[in-house]
């Protein structure tokens, strides 16, 4: 059994698709994880992410974000 707490919820403007970031911690132990549930329509993707990799996502995220510059 593993308990899901919800971190975040969001609509992307374009697309309109729905991105929820969940952690998943197991009741049994063992690593937590990330989960990233992305909807389009009645469709569901869903990424189980560990730390490291999160890390490094994250990390490519901001440096994609940043180099983009404010827009107006």
């Amino acid at each position: 059994m593993a308990e899901i707490v919800s971190l975040a919820r969001f609509t992307v403007p374009l697309g309109q698709q729905e991105i929820e970031v969940q952690q998943i911690e197991h009741v049994e132990g063992g690593m937590p994880l990330m989960r990233l549930r992305i909807r389009e329509g009645k469709r569901f993707t869903i990424f189980d992410i560990d730390p490291v990799t999160a890390s490094a996502l994250a990390a490519v995220l901001q440096q994609w974000a940043t180099e983009q510059g404010p827009r107006t």
